[in-house]
């Protein structure tokens, strides 16, 4: 069996959108010691692949971090599955809010060095010393008292679409930055009451060790995320404290947890939290848009972007190597608007 995708993005997009498969999208990650993680990825890929798992599935060492679309007929053997695993019994599946069945298209399993990128030296303090996990309705009475310090543990551009009202909203791109930023900012109320939330729990569970092991005496995280905050807001009928959409990594975006708008379509000003990626396939500057710019700029993130998409084929694509080769790796935020 080929352990890797070998069907062009084209394609699948094409065959996902035709499938009228009921599929649940959910995320999980874990924080465990993994011996083999190359001989573990192959074998899970074997087994999800069969089962018409799509998604993308982080393992390193250190543990897993998975964000999966599963077909709905399949979400029972996929659980029994994953509870095979002495390493993965019983982790926490956080359901989607929001599901068309259309948040990935491939599935993709990769073996990394970390399964957050953290730029720490785990060897230098507790990994486990994690801090007190909060469930929705803790978290909001938490909130309300007066003095405690609510962290947005996510990168700006994450968000800028919805947080927390009053949280510290870090003004960085990546995770190593946060940390760094958190750390600094707060160096002198180490005896506060720190809050710190992320998308689903895996960055909240690195950051608190992290936190707590540079001093501060009273660090509390959101248990699952936001993911899970929605969920348990609902089924439980809490207050609903975040505002705005919780950004996701996959063709989603975005879930919609409260109907705030906190942004504005980056061409025309107009009320919007709608992301999308440049249909310029070279530039993929991620990027606020209404649809009415987004018909108007067909999907490109300005002028330039939209008059090489309408190139004739051969010379839009020299084009777009060229842009290619100057952007380097770093591809959703590259420029700013």
């Amino acid at each position: 069996m080929i352990l890797h995708n070998r069907i062009n993005r084209k394609e699948l997009r094409k065959k996902m959108q035709e499938d009228a498969t009921p599929r649940t999208t959910l995320s999980f990650y874990k924080y465990v010691n993994l011996s083999e993680p190359e001989k573990m990825r192959d074998e899970l890929y074997r087994a999800w692949s069969a089962m018409g798992i799509l998604g993308r599935i982080y393992l390193a060492k250190e543990g897993i971090n998975s964000q999966l679309s599963v077909p709905t007929a399949n979400f029972q053997i996929f659980r029994d599955y994953v509870d095979m695993f002495k390493e993965f019994k019983d982790v926490p599946f956080k359901i989607a809010v929001e599901d068309d069945g259309k948040s990935f298209y491939k599935l993709t399993i990769k073996v990394r060095h970390k399964i957050v990128a953290d730029g720490l030296d785990d060897d230098a303090f507790d990994t486990t010393n994690v801090g007190k996990h909060l469930t929705a309705e803790e978290w909001n009475e938490e909130m309300s008292k007066e003095d405690t310090i609510v962290v947005d543990m996510r990168n700006a551009y994450e968000s800028d679409i919805g947080h927390f009202k009053n949280a510290i909203l870090p003004d960085v791109d990546t995770f190593r930055d946060e940390l760094q930023f958190v750390k600094e900012e707060l160096k002198n109320k180490k005896d506060k009451k720190i809050l710190l939330y992320c998308t689903g729990g895996v960055r909240c569970e690195k950051a608190s060790a992290f936190l707590k092991s540079e001093g501060f005496k009273d660090v509390n995280q959101l248990y699952g995320g936001v993911i899970d905050y929605a969920r348990q807001c609902k089924q439980k009928n809490l207050p609903v404290k975040y505002k705005g959409k919780n950004f996701v990594f996959d063709d989603r975006l975005a879930e919609t947890i409260s109907d705030e708008i906190l942004t504005k379509c980056s061409q025309c000003g107009e009320s919007c939290d709608d992301y999308t990626n440049c249909s310029n396939t070279a530039c993929h500057f991620l990027f606020i848009q209404c649809s009415r710019c987004s018909e108007k700029y067909e999907g490109a993130c300005g002028e330039d972007c939209q008059k090489i998409i309408n190139l004739p084929e051969e010379e839009r694509k020299e084009i777009q190597r060229e842009m290619a080769k100057k952007k380097g790796k770093n591809s959703r935020l590259k420029k700013k608007l």
